[in-house]
């Protein structure tokens, strides 16, 4: 397996997971000057943030 099957393998694997807990979730470019940006991407299903106190 390479690190991308491992990676869909992992986040797949829990009883209540399904295919969109494997997608994408961060961009990374990187510049010629040595700098590399990540940046989470729009669509991810789980965003860095604030944690939803609504769940007590």
């Amino acid at each position: 397996m390479d690190a991308d099957e491992k990676r869909h393998d992992q986040l797949t694997t829990a009883p209540q997971a399904d295919e969109s807990d494997a997608a994408p979730r961060i961009d990374v470019t990187e510049k010629s000057d040595g700098v590399t940006r990540i940046d989470v991407r729009d669509d991810a299903k789980y965003r860095p943030g604030e944690v939803d106190a609504t769940d007590d």
